[in-house]
C-alpha cells in the first residue's frame, strides 16, 4: 500500500568523484554548490555571459549536487537505520569488480545537459544494476506522492514495472549514466550553453573517467540539498 508523504532523511548512492579532483571542481563551480563541504559557491562568470539566468538553469542540478545516480534517493525502511546503510555500502565497495571506464563527453540527454559515455560501457552498466537491487532492502516503500511525481502515465510499461519494483524507473536495461549541469532546456537555448559546456570540460583534458567509487548522500528534509556522508573506492 502506498503512503501518503516522503519520509526524510532521504539517501542516495551516487557516483561523484574526490573532492580534489578535476571533475569535482568542474561541476561543483557550475552548480555552485560542492556536495562534499555543504558549501555555496560563486557562479562562475563564463557561464553568467552565455546564460544570464544560469542560476535558474543550474537550480535543479544544485540539489543534489554533481554526481551520477546509481542508486536514486529513498528515505529508510522503517526499520533500517544509517549506520546500517554505511556499512553496507562500505561492504558493496569492498566486492571485487572491473571497474568502469567512460570516455565522457558533454552532450543533450532527454532535453537537459550533463557529462555522460560517448558509448556503452556494460560494466557501467552492471555497477549500476548492482546497487539496484543490494540496496534495495534499505528502501522504503514507494509513496504515492513520490509515484505520482513520476508521471507513471508518461513511462513505458517497462519504466512503470521498475518504478513500483524498485521505486524508479530508469534502472537495469533503462539506466542511463549521466552527471547533470542544467535543468531542462529546449534546443534553441541547450547550444550556446553546451558549446560554453564543452569548452570547459575541454580544459580539464580528461580522455576517460574512471567510475571507481560511490558515495552516500543525504538530504535532511525537502528545503535541503543532498550532502556527502560518506564515500568508498570500489575494489578492483
Amino acid at each position: 500500500m502506498l503512503t501518503a508523504m516522503t519520509g526524510f532523511p532521504r539517501y542516495a548512492i551516487y557516483y561523484a568523484a574526490d573532492a580534489g579532483d578535476a571533475l569535482s571542481r568542474f561541476g561543483a563551480e557550475l552548480l555552485g554548490y560542492d556536495a562534499h563541504a555543504g558549501n555555496e559557491l560563486p557562479l562562475p562568470k563564463d557561464a553568467l555571459q552565455v546564460a544570464p539566468d544560469w542560476r535558474d538553469v543550474s537550480a535543479d542540478p544544485r540539489k543534489y549536487g554533481f554526481h551520477a545516480t546509481l542508486k536514486a534517493p529513498m528515505a529508510l525502511a522503517p526499520d533500517r537505520r544509517e549506520a546500517e546503510l554505511l556499512a553496507a555500502c562500505a561492504a558493496f565497495a569492498g566486492k571485487t569488480r572491473a571497474i568502469p571506464i567512460i570516455h565522457p563527453v558533454v552532450d543533450a540527454i532527454s532535453g537537459f545537459i550533463a557529462v555522460i559515455p560517448a558509448e556503452p560501457v556494460g560494466e557501467l552498466q552492471q555497477l549500476a544494476a548492482d546497487c539496484t537491487s543490494d540496496f534495495d532492502a534499505f528502501r522504503a516503500p514507494l509513496t504515492a506522492e513520490d509515484r505520482a511525481r513520476r508521471k507513471p502515465d508518461g513511462l513505458s510499461e517497462r519504466q512503470r514495472a521498475y518504478l513500483d519494483r524498485w521505486g524508479y524507473p530508469y534502472v537495469m536495461e533503462e539506466f542511463r549514466f549521466h552527471m547533470t549541469l542544467t535543468g531542462r532546456l529546449d534546443a534553441a537555448r541547450r547550444e550556446p550553453i553546451i558549446e560554453m559546456l564543452r569548452k570547459r570540460f575541454a580544459r580539464l583534458c580528461l580522455d576517460t573517467i574512471a567510475v571507481d567509487r560511490i558515495a552516500l548522500f543525504r538530504q535532511d528534509n525537502a528545503a535541503s540539498r543532498f550532502r556527502i556522508i560518506g564515500e568508498w573506492a570500489l575494489t578492483r
